[in-house]
């Protein structure tokens, strides 16, 4: 299945959106954390929390955080949930050595490890996981019913997958403050910190391209799971997505 969203790249209408995120990533790697908490005004920490918490009555042992970046949403699942292992997936190796300075400086080399891999085509066997984490990452899979697909398939039947993303605010004067902020403000801090233009223009275009709320809700039922609860955020700039499998 195609939408929107897959069309959104990066850099070049023409290449693969994959290699184009994977490239993306490596650029701006270096300085992510700083532009995440800037771009959300901190406030995606609130969400991280709330979203790992919809989860400790599963009380998982073995958790995947797909696209994990620079490893934040699983250190933190492991300050809340305490899992007997994390591991974190994700197509950038940039965001990925950024990670692993986290997990030696913390001390977690026996808890959380990660690998360089496809979210779209999980290096794991089928039921492998309690449950399945991804934090801002669906919407840049380059095929979205694909890769919630693959978290399902690796989902231990009655594991759940938490998914966080951005989404679209529809109330006056929340979607007009929003959309100024996102195609304005972020840009323009987003190219003054990276250093990389392109990066920070993508970010406000794969939002509002986005399948959000009961859409994707609908398309998580349509590769199989079994509800999906969805939770907007703080006037809906966010939202948590609690998919039963």
């Amino acid at each position: 299945m195609s939408n929107d969203a897959s069309t959104v790249k990066p850099y070049n209408p023409e290449g693969g959106k994959k290699e184009q995120v994977a490239d993306m990533f490596n650029n701006i790697s270096k300085t992510y954390d700083l532009l995440n908490r800037f771009m959300t005004m901190g406030i995606d920490t609130i969400w991280r929390k709330k979203a790992i918490k919809s989860l400790k009555s599963l009380n998982p042992q073995m958790m995947l955080d797909v696209a994990t970046g620079t490893g934040d949403f699983a250190i933190e699942a492991i300050r809340i949930l305490n899992p007997k292992k994390i591991i974190g997936v994700d197509i950038s190796q940039g965001m990925l050595d950024v990670a692993k300075e986290k997990i030696k400086k913390k001390g977690l080399e026996n808890q959380f490890e990660v690998c360089l891999g496809d979210s779209e085509a999980l290096p794991f066997e089928d039921q492998t996981f309690d449950a399945v984490t991804v934090a801002f990452g669906v919407r840049n899979f380059e095929n979205l019913e694909q890769g919630l697909s693959d978290i399902r398939r690796v989902l231990k039947p009655g594991g759940k997958a938490i998914i966080l993303e951005l989404s679209n605010p529809t109330a006056f004067p929340i979607k007009q403050l929003f959309n100024f902020y996102f195609n304005k403000i972020t840009p323009a801090m987003g190219k003054m910190i990276s250093k990389d233009n392109r990066a920070y223009e993508y970010l406000p275009e794969s939002v509002a391209k986005f399948p959000d709320g009961e859409r994707f809700a609908a398309i998580t039922k349509t590769v199989g799971f079994k509800s999906c609860r969805v939770r907007p955020q703080t006037f809906g700039f966010c939202t948590i997505y609690e998919c039963h499998n």
